[in-house]
């Protein structure tokens, strides 16, 4: 009998030692309890300024801090350590220094894009209280935030447009929102811009987007300033600058008033932080995109997508082609105005998802090295480190793009209402499961990152391109700070041998890629699909 209870009590204390080491195994390392190494003042940036990797969040998406499925900013900060532990060094998070929120004002719909009170967090992912604490978080860990801000357009629901259209039916023209979007008579309407009439009367709003979306007409200095207005308060509240959604659309199919319209604005904006950190969408060709780098960087959409330099080029097309065109854009944008730089990304909440677009991981893992590897600030989209897919399909919906982020814990976010994306074509991995897993998309992503904050002449150097004679191999001699680092891609999929003596080359620094590299006096052997960083 006396046995029995022994070898009872020994189960007990096995089982309890068993769940003790499962639960330290399935906690996820930002989750796990800080020790006295972690709790150390945290290392600072090399360099605090504006080249930065951004990392782009639609909010509802991301993660659910109070059980209703949506995502909120009070998920946000419970996911911080997730992003930035507040050292970029320590190897325990993600490490980017910059996030993008999609926007987060009232609105009728679930993406946002349609401001119904620019002066109200949306109640869905939070209160202001919630992002002067997520401000303030960012700021203890020297993490910049920047908000979207959708002004070309508003909701039709905003009090702005509703005393717009009941002053247009009354006639009443000394209504102070009489002129406050922009419209026409059906004489007047100008080709290649949508309108939408009030009924009743002879007047149409320009809409460019939906009906539901009436444009601001910035003809009108009162609509000026309350946009002014509605970016400075949120600067008074410690926010470090915005992302301008569809900056072409402010005066649609003139390009010099809208290019005009934005300098002013951001001139105006930099009167009150000197810098801000501004992003413009302009969803065009790389000369209208120049255009507004006069007032502001710009997103480049040729580096993007399935078809964009980025995906080319890692899946085996001509590397020198990739390499003299980032060169050359970066020489093109850089002295458009103080702080110009590339901003380079591979997909957004408006595009399929990358890692779709590839065949092998490999290939989505080198598409990562050529834009992260790259000068400028970078954005990654919330679950491309962790190869999550989303597409359109068949389907005409922009929410299977913006799909529930993968946490694999108890976060019970959901994907936005009106997606049909099939769970079967989804990865069947998530953040939990790949964290710590040294062969994962996610322990990827952190080390490329890593990398870039490593050398500062990525992202602030001068870049050109070197032409070695191979079509899958080719790189850069980026100066900064009056030295010389070598960067290369072999974007083949075998190893290559390549003699770099005419280069000056001498030291591997770092490789990153699918396989290995070395340097045995000026030849080095590199795997496919791997780059090296060399001095």
């Amino acid at each position: 009998m006396k046995s029995k209870k022994v070898w009872i009590a020994l189960v007990c204390i096995l089982s309890a030692a068993a769940l003790a080491l499962a639960a330290v195994v399935l906690i996820p390392r930002w989750k796990q309890p800080k020790t006295e190494e972690d709790v150390l003042p945290p290392m600072a940036d090399p360099i605090d300024d504006n080249y930065r990797t951004f990392y782009q969040i639609f909010v509802g998406s991301f993660s659910d801090s109070n059980g209703d499925g949506i995502g909120d900013l009070r998920g946000i900060i419970n996911r911080f350590d997730y992003l930035n532990d507040g050292n970029i060094n320590s190897g325990k998070s993600l490490g980017v220094q910059g996030i993008w929120l999609s926007p987060i004002f009232t609105s009728p719909s679930y993406h946002k894009y349609d401001a119904k009170d620019y002066y109200q967090i949306d109640w869905r992912f939070g209160t202001e209280e919630d992002l002067k604490e997520l401000v303030e978080l960012c700021h203890q860990r020297n993490v910049k935030l920047i908000l979207d801000l959708a002004i070309n357009h508003t909701s039709k629901s905003h009090d702005w447009y509703v005393q717009f259209e009941q002053a247009r039916k009354a006639g009443d023209t000394e209504n102070p929102y009489y002129d406050y979007y922009s419209c026409a008579t059906t004489a007047e309407k100008t080709n290649g811009i949508i309108y939408q009439k009030i009924a009743g009367i002879d007047c149409w709003y320009e809409c460019n987007f939906s009906g539901d979306m009436p444009e601001l007409n910035y003809d009108n200095p009162e609509v000026r300033q309350a946009a002014l207005d509605v970016a400075k308060y949120y600067l008074d509240l410690g926010v470090d600058g915005f992302r301008f959604d569809a900056v072409k659309y402010i005066y649609m199919g003139n390009t010099e008033q809208s290019v005009a319209f934005w300098k002013w604005y951001v001139d105006e904006l930099k009167k009150s932080k000197p810098d801000i950190y501004c992003v413009g969408e302009c969803w065009s060709g790389e000369t209208e995109v120049l255009d507004y780098y006069e007032a502001m960087n710009c997103f480049d959409f040729a580096m993007s997508q399935a078809e964009g330099f980025a995906a080319a080029a890692a899946k085996g097309g001509n590397i020198y082609k990739f390499t003299s065109r980032i060169a050359s854009y970066q020489n093109k944008v850089t002295g458009k105005h103080d702080g110009a730089m590339p901003q380079f990304f591979l997909s957004n909440h408006d595009m399929d998802r990358i890692a779709g677009c590839f065949v092998t991981e490999n290939y989505t893992r080198m598409a990562a090295n050529l834009y992260l590897l790259a000068p400028g600030s970078p954005v990654i989209y919330y679950g491309e480190e962790i190869g999550m897919r989303g597409s359109r399909g068949s389907e005409n919906t922009d929410a299977n793009r913006r799909l529930a982020m993968l946490w694999g814990d108890d976060d019970g976010v959901r994907d936005p209402i009106g997606s049909t994306y099939p769970a079967a074509n989804q990865i069947q991995s998530s953040v939990a499961q790949q964290v710590g897993n040294e062969d994962s998309m996610y322990e990827y992503y952190r080390r490329l990152i890593a990398l870039r904050h490593k050398y500062e002449a990525i992202a602030r150097g001068k870049y050109t391109a070197i032409d070695c004679g191979e079509k899958r191999f080719g790189g850069f001699a980026i100066e900064y700070d009056g030295e010389t680092l070598y960067l290369f891609h072999n974007t083949d999929t075998a190893e290559l041998t390549i003699d770099l003596g005419e280069f000056g080359a001498s030291t591997l620094c770092d490789s990153i890629g699918a396989g290995t590299a070395k340097l045995e006096g000026t030849t080095l052997t590199i795997s496919g699909q791997t780059s090296v960083i060399l001095k």
